[in-house]
């Protein structure tokens, strides 16, 4: 869907190189510009598959890498030669780096009105924080997420991926396409300006505007203080489960289920406001109900019952769901000889999910290769440069 687009890729880590590897799955030509050391993420381990990161595996299929020294004089040219082959530029540089490089949207979208300028830092590019690094862990600090995260005589906890990561990524892809949309009826590109705290502070609206709204503070809770009533874990016989009773149809298909259809009746219990009055009453009561029967069958008789549950998973377990596999979820590509795990993209168009065209590169895997067929530079020009050490 996107076959028709060139992305200059200047990223490192997480946000950037998902964001990157969204617009590849749909399609995307990206190649991904690193420095002699690489992409920081190909270090972060273990653990490793064929000497690379996992973590970085995961975000960068179905791009090209070039190496490019840019302490080495000659290494501008071939970054200008690429910016004038791109549709888009994304790059993860605090505003002073990008105007040291000349990648600033001022700068490269210098007689280059089309072009797509993407920079995704941790505070964006102006306010009192903008000079201050960032990752996902400081991000997610800052958002309010960890303070809610956790069991209430708990420390706050980090979210058990790189939330603020692949929130910025995926908002990133989003503005790339808004951006497009509009190009292709004015011919004028953009600068986009991306924040990681940003994006993980729009993840908790539904938190911050009923304190904005109301003045009350939400507090950890272990995930028990939902709106709605009941809306959270649950022991059983054996393994926790999740339990939603969203509105108060399902509270009722819920209680008929487990065989207490009386449980469902009463003005107390009538609406979910009702049942926040009496939420502690009604969990220990579920709570009890629960306790007398293994997961697996509850999972079953609920499903039944079309009443939303399921399982808490661990990493291991989930993999191996019947339903996901089913649905292509996880893949593995073939490179080297070994199978590189990935993700799938999970989304479907016409009934088809988005595939890969390449594992992820190796440093630099690309080189000749960009610079022959992209830049039309010659054998002896690509040689000069990698005698220089530009790449």
């Amino acid at each position: 869907m996107l076959g028709d687009l060139r992305v200059l890729d200047l990223t490192t880590s997480i946000a950037g190189p998902y964001a990157t590897m969204l617009l590849a799955d749909f399609g995307a030509e990206v190649v991904k510009v690193e420095r002699p050391g690489g992409d920081d993420a190909r270090h972060w381990g273990p653990p490793f598959l064929d000497g690379e990161s996992l973590w970085f595996l995961s975000v960068n299929r179905n791009k090209k890498s070039v190496k490019l020294d840019f302490s080495v004089p000659g290494a501008r040219r071939v970054l200008s030669d690429l910016l004038d082959k791109a549709d888009v530029i994304v790059t993860n540089q605090l505003a002073s780096g990008q105007k040291k490089l000349g990648i600033d949207a001022l700068t490269a979208r210098l007689n280059r009105p089309g072009l797509i300028h993407v920079s995704l830092t941790g505070f964006g590019l102006d306010g009192p924080n903008a000079a201050l690094p960032c990752y996902d862990l400081i991000a997610e600090g800052y958002s309010g997420v960890m303070d809610l995260t956790g069991a209430a005589d708990a420390q706050p906890q980090k979210v058990g991926a790189p939330a603020a990561d692949m929130l910025a990524g995926s908002d990133a892809a989003l503005a790339v396409l808004a951006a497009l949309h509009r190009r292709e009826a004015t011919g004028q590109g953009c600068a986009i300006d991306i924040a990681l705290t940003e994006s993980m502070i729009r993840f908790m609206s539904p938190r911050i505007v009923p304190y904005l709204g109301s003045g009350e503070v939400p507090r950890r809770s272990g995930g028990t203080d939902s709106v709605i009533a009941v809306y959270q874990t649950f022991e059983t016989a054996d393994l926790p489960m999740t339990l939603g009773l969203g509105n108060d149809g399902i509270w009722r298909r819920f209680w008929a289920a487990v065989g207490e259809p009386d449980a469902a009746e009463g003005a107390d219990v009538a609406t979910n406001s009702d049942r926040r009055g009496r939420r502690t009453e009604i969990v220990e009561r579920i709570q009890a109900v629960l306790r007398r029967r293994p997961r697996a069958e509850w999972l079953s008789i609920l499903a039944e019952a079309k009443v939303p549950v399921g399982p808490i998973y661990r990493v291991d377990e989930l993999v191996e769901d019947q339903h996901f596999r089913e649905r292509s979820v996880f893949f593995r590509i073939e490179r080297d000889g070994h199978d590189v795990p990935q993700v799938a993209l999970g989304i479907h168009v016409d009934g088809e999910a988005a595939g890969y065209v390449s594992p992820p590169p190796r440093l630099g895997e690309h080189n000749h290769q960009v610079l022959r067929d992209l830049l039309g530079y010659d054998d002896a020009e690509i040689g000069a440069l990698r005698e220089q050490g530009v790449i």
